[in-house]
């Protein structure tokens, strides 16, 4: 099968997801808590049905990893990544922002990732050498070079409350250096921003695969540049993230390395 018939399934898996999610925006649905602040609903759990069961039926022999518990593996070539709906905070409390995120690995290298914004009807894509696009129009990432000039995102972790890693030294240290900082509360919205240019950065830590997979790859093809906090390889179970447009990438990196 083709990589376009990847990209096509990958794409109408998540427009089957998203659109469920946006029509039951604002339902009363059934709230659990993993952690103090970390919850999933009911919707999470059925979008993801409704997106593996359509990968699943087009890809029977693939792997599959997602959120909410689901991990299948039979040792082949090719892994699905999905995050059914992240942004599940905003989406619990009928905020309308929050993505549907598919990625696909081969032999453990992503070469394939989509991200769907229901609410904006915004389809994020990229195949690996082939660009980054917004709708099917090529996007590239901003000429922004200057720090101060940036507008930024971020997120905090789910055990902000618990735990001394929780990226609140950053986020002011990088506050009093910026325009601007934004908090999204989707990672992959804000991968997909920095790649379309609407951000200059973005940092996070503590993330998992779903969250960062397709995004990652997004920024990459549309001539960004991903790492973790000291500028080494970004890998997928890594504990950080930094994406940025290239030409502040450095600047980040040296904020970041701030002690207080």
């Amino acid at each position: 099968m083709s990589k376009n018939k990847y990209i096509q399934a990958a794409k109408k898996a998540a427009l089957k997801g998203g659109r469920f999610l946006k029509e039951n925006l604002g339902h009363s649905g059934e709230i659990f808590y993993k952690g103090a602040v970390d919850l999933v609903t009911n919707f999470d759990t059925q979008a993801q049905r409704i997106i593996f069961d359509y990968l699943s039926k087009c890809f029977p022999d693939h792997d599959y990893l997602a959120e909410e518990g689901l991990s299948q593996k039979k040792g082949a070539e090719f892994r699905w990544i999905i995050d059914p709906l992240d942004g599940t905070t905003n989406y619990a409390h009928s905020f309308p922002v929050f993505t549907v995120s598919i990625a696909l690995e081969k032999e453990g290298e992503v070469i394939l990732g989509l991200v769907y914004d229901p609410m904006r009807e915004e389809v994020f894509s990229a195949e690996k050498g082939e660009g980054a696009f917004l709708n099917g129009r090529k996007i590239k990432v901003s000429s922004v070079d200057d720090l101060d000039k940036s507008l930024l995102a971020t997120g905090f972790p789910y055990d902000l409350r618990t735990s001394d890693v929780n990226n609140i030294l950053h986020f002011n240290n990088f506050l009093i250096r910026v325009q601007g900082i934004r908090r999204c509360g989707s990672a992959a919205m804000d991968l997909c921003y920095v790649a379309c240019g609407r951000f200059d950065g973005f940092w996070e830590l503590k993330l998992s695969p779903w969250d960062m997979a397709a995004g990652a790859l997004i920024v990459q093809e549309a001539g960004g540049r991903i790492s973790d906090f000291k500028d080494k390889e970004f890998v997928l179970s890594g504990s950080e993230i930094l994406a940025s447009n290239g030409l502040i990438h450095q600047q980040m990196k040296d904020v970041l390395q701030q002690k207080k």
